[in-house]
């Protein structure tokens, strides 16, 4: 599975599981009116370490916060490089 569908398969699990109503997942999509909440996202990121062995924001590295669904998505495939 690629990063993106892991990704877009975890926001569509944890709307669910949280009971949000999520915006249609586009590149575009500012990740503020995606529907979820700072709870929802903090779940996301845990299960995709899990998922995919690597969380971005606990690094050394500079990370600047993604803005777009798009940019979210780019931020974890560059990692998983």
């Amino acid at each position: 599975m690629s990063v993106r569908s892991t990704i877009t398969t975890q926001f569509q699990q944890v709307a669910i599981e949280q009971e949000r109503q999520l915006s249609p997942l586009s590149d575009e999509l500012k990740l503020v009116q995606s529907g979820l909440d700072s709870l929802s996202f903090a779940i996301i990121v845990a299960r995709l370490e899990d998922s995919l062995g690597i969380d971005p924001f606990n690094t050394t590295e500079a990370v600047e916060f993604p803005v777009t669904f798009g940019d979210f998505v780019r931020l974890y495939e560059n990692f998983a490089k």
